[in-house]
């Protein structure tokens, strides 16, 4: 090799014991282009393309590296890589291309006696039948297989991810706390330290989805925090980054830190936007849609929502609920029905129910919505979540309120007021405080009536919950102003010009100015310092 050559592999090699997975793939590349690689240098160049987000390089590299260890019959070293290989083909759906290279595998170890490459055929063979055959019963016994195979032969990065995978199957069998017990033990592994970054990486993928799954709130929350601390220690790693970051967004989301949640939403679009969009960005956009319609701002949150379902995601059920907010009632039921129909699983049909219930209760159907409230509460009592028994508590308290059972719907929603506050999430709890009040007015109870509807405003205020606060004061009687004017009003009480609050909210500056006219006309004000005034005063922003 070249002297220049060599200098490249050398820093290569040092920058990717560095973690510094972009500058090692430059280098490495660099270097190969002088004199090809050897095949243990390709392993090195495949892995900090990967981890750099560049697939389709790292997947050339691991196949020249199999190459080379096939011809030289080195059998091991190119299962391993037809391994990773497969591995990342096999978790973008690449039906055909994935099929192929376990095909290889597993021609050559036909021959082979017992080996721990076997453990990692047994993984690939299980994540097939798992994505693509549908048979979880199967999957979870390869599971197993490679579980024991990793274990016999101290190798830990089979033994993880095999766990993770076996967990996994058992949660979709039913058998949570066993599935639970393997995940567990897999990320003590994994936080234990001394495996591969890749395997590191997807298994607090793997979990922590399994985990959001279940609804399990709190393990979500503990796992999102350990790979987004891992993530920020490296600082060019590319691959995983985005789905961290769209993990911590649902989890601030959640908690109420809405301009967290902003934040780590448009730094996950930017992330899965380079070198090209992959999937998880579907979900940001999802989730910024969400934090649109959470803080009234409709228009911005139709584009988003828009973006999600051309990403590939079902807009569901944030979309249907934005219809409801916009008075189009018909429409959001259609919509939300239509996505319980299509939902394959008891889990999945757990998100949707609360919007369900609520959507069906706007359009007089009651009998609709008490049958799904009755499943979200079968559901939560087999899974023993306290994030979907706070949903299922809230969605019969409602239920009761539409039937006029106002003193049974105060006790449910006790108890969702309880557990909404465990899990520190103030947005439903600010919810669950408003149906109280209902209750407690279908009661006669005129300052029960009054202390829920102030808990709820302020918690709505806090937040900068738009939509909501303005229901609230309209059906009050506090506020003269729509939910649109509350949108520019807020902005205008943040300093923002029309220009600024026009592309804010995705309309045109006249539109802006139309707003706040009719805001000065409404209020009798003539400023906008008297606009921020006011809105300071009645806790808008």
């Amino acid at each position: 090799m070249p002297m220049s050559g060599r200098s490249d592999l050398r820093e290569g090699l040092l920058l990717f014991e560095q973690q510094a997975w972009s500058s090692a793939y430059r280098a490495l590349s660099t270097a190969d282009q002088s004199d090809p690689l050897s095949s243990n240098e390709l392993e090195t160049l495949a892995i900090a393309a990967h981890l750099a987000g560049m697939d389709e390089e790292s997947d050339r590299a691991w196949a020249r590296a199999f190459t080379i260890h096939e011809r030289a019959g080195n059998d091991s070293r190119a299962v391993r890589c037809a391994f990773w290989l497969a591995f990342r083909l096999l978790n973008t759906r690449d039906q055909p291309r994935s099929s192929g290279w376990i095909a290889r595998i597993r021609r050559l170890l036909a021959e082979r006696g017992d080996c721990v490459e076997h453990g990692y055929r047994s993984y690939l063979e299980a994540m097939q039948l798992l994505f693509f055959g549908g048979d979880v019963e199967v999957a979870t016994r390869e599971f197993g297989v490679a579980v024991d195979i990793g274990d016999r032969y101290d190798d830990a990065d089979l033994a993880t991810l095999a766990r993770a995978g076996q967990g996994r199957c058992l949660i979709y069998a039913g058998e949570i706390d066993a599935g639970l017990a393997l995940l567990d033990e897999a990320m003590v592994t994994v936080t234990a330290g001394g495996l591969s970054p890749v395997v590191i990486a997807d298994t607090y993928c793997t979990v922590i989805e399994g985990c959001r799954e279940l609804f399990d709130l709190h393990r979500v929350q503990v796992w999102t925090s350990g790979l987004s601390a891992w993530c920020d220690a490296q600082p060019e790693l590319v691959a995983f980054r985005g789905q961290c970051l769209v993990d911590r967004c649902e989890v601030l989301r959640l908690s109420g830190d809405w301009l967290a949640a902003s934040a780590e939403a448009r730094r996950a679009r930017e992330v899965l936007s380079t070198p090209k969009p992959r999937p998880p960005i579907a979900t940001a956009f999802y989730h910024e849609a969400e934090l649109h319609r959470l803080r009234g701002e409709n228009v911005a949150a139709e584009a988003a929502y828009r973006r999600a379902s051309n990403a590939g995601l079902d807009p569901q059920p944030g979309l249907a609920m934005l219809r409801l907010a916009q008075g189009k009632v018909d429409v959001a039921r259609s919509a939300i029905e239509r996505a319980v129909a299509e939902s394959g699983d008891r889990l999945a049909r757990a998100r949707l129910l609360p919007a369900y219930v609520e959507i069906n209760i706007a359009a007089g159907e009651s009998a609709a919505a008490a049958s799904a409230a009755a499943e979200l509460t079968e559901i939560a009592a087999a899974l023993r979540a306290p994030l979907l028994r706070a949903m299922a508590a809230t969605a019969a308290g409602q239920v009761s309120l539409a039937h006029s059972q106002a003193r049974t719907a105060l006790t449910q929603l006790r108890v969702a007021e309880s557990l909404w506050t465990e899990l520190e999430a103030p947005y439903h709890l600010a919810r669950v405080r408003l149906l109280m009040a209902e209750g407690c007015a279908a009661l006669g109870d005129r300052d029960g009536e009054a202390l829920e509807r102030e808990a709820a405003r302020v918690g709505f205020a806090r937040l900068g919950a738009a939509g909501d606060l303005a229901q609230l004061q309209g059906s009050s009687g506090e506020s003269p102003l729509s939910v649109r004017e509350i949108e520019v009003i807020r902005h205008v009480a943040a300093g923002e010009s029309n220009h600024e609050i026009a592309e804010a909210l995705f309309i045109s500056e006249r539109t802006v100015e139309r707003h706040v006219s009719n805001i000065f006309a409404k209020l009798g004000i003539n400023s906008r310092a008297a606009a921020t005034a006011h809105a300071y005063k009645h806790g808008l922003v």
